[in-house]
């Protein structure tokens, strides 16, 4: 006998009109606007990877992690994949709900600790219509990231000027989505089809693949994003290194960097004893260690993803024109 299941169509939809948000589109940087200073010669060896594997044409793969979008860098990620130097965004679940909604209203992210009390946490009616792009994704063979992509494009959202699916979408620069079932606030709602998310998101889990099987003296960039970004990738380099090895090819030259917060120490190129709880941490063993340990480098920088991400953006930029 099957197990009861809870019943969606109990529970009560509010319009965004009526939430409250920690983030508005004032946030967001402009491109040219000032910068905290960030000095760290990782940073100026990962922007010098990045713009020799552009100027190669190679891939540099961003897997990013949603405060990216939620620390207001939506307009570098965006200008770096109109210049071609990122060639494929990989993102989490969440990623989409922020971006999709500042495209919508110019405002996104809810108090967890407000509206969980009263059992209102993610149940908004507009963010729902991404079960809308997905579904009807599904049906068009689209992966999740381009079919919410081509909502907000082709709907002509207010601000999809900050949106980096709609960007994908307009640019045929792939934006891929990795979700876990139960993870984000849209699978709470009665709209949710849950056959659509997941041949949407395995579908994005193969394009991510053919781009790892390029990766070859190019970047991969994990920004803030703890397990999936480690996860999928690691899934995607065994499955295009499969491949090559049958055909006498290699993927073991490139670079990885992973951005994030936690202090690592200062040798992060060998990997911690289990009795460490630095071990657990997937961006270190994973992305720094494991998967370059045969000819590939890697880089840890360590701050806020709002120094971080700019400074490099305008790094890399910088060694384009002068080189």
């Amino acid at each position: 006998m099957p197990y009861p299941l809870f019943d969606r169509s109990k529970l009560k939809l509010k319009p965004l009109s009526e939430r409250e948000h920690d983030m508005a589109l004032a946030e967001v940087l402009n491109l040219d606007d000032d910068i905290p200073p960030f000095d760290d010669p990782g940073l100026e060896q990962v922007a010098e990877r990045v713009a020799r594997a552009h100027q190669a044409g190679g891939q540099v793969i961003l897997m990013m992690g949603a405060h990216v979008i939620k620390r207001g860098l939506s307009r570098f990620v965006i200008d770096l994949m109109e210049r071609g130097i990122i060639t494929h965004v990989g993102m989490n679940g969440a990623g989409p709900i922020h971006d999709f909604e500042l495209a919508l209203i110019g405002a996104t992210t809810e108090s967890v600790a407000r509206y969980i009390r009263e059992g209102q946490f993610g149940l908004w009616k507009e963010t729902g219509r991404i079960n809308e792009a997905i579904r009807q994704g599904a049906r068009d063979g689209l992966g999740l990231g381009e079919a919410v992509g081509r909502m907000i494009e082709e709907e002509q959202f207010p601000h999809r000027q900050v949106s980096i699916l709609a960007a994908g979408y307009r640019l045929r620069v792939p934006v891929t989505v990795h979700v876990g079932i139960g993870y984000d606030i849209i699978h709470e709602h009665p709209s949710c089809d849950g056959a659509a998310l997941g041949a949407t998101s395995y579908r994005d889990f193969l394009t991510l693949a053919h781009s790892v099987s390029q990766l070859q003296g190019g970047v991969l960039l994990n920004v803030g994003t703890a397990v999936m970004g480690p996860e999928v990738y690691l899934k995607a380099l065994s499955m295009a290194r499969n491949v090559a090895h049958q055909e006498g090819r290699r993927i073991n030259e490139f670079t990885t960097a992973v951005f994030d917060l936690l202090h690592l120490g200062p040798d992060y190129h060998h990997e911690a004893p289990r009795s460490d709880p630095h071990y657990y941490f997937r961006p270190y063993k994973t992305v720094l260690v494991r998967t370059v340990q045969d000819g590939g480098e890697s880089f840890y920088i360590r701050g806020d993803h709002r120094a971080t991400l700019p400074n490099l953006y305008r790094r890399v930029l910088a060694l384009l024109r002068n080189g």
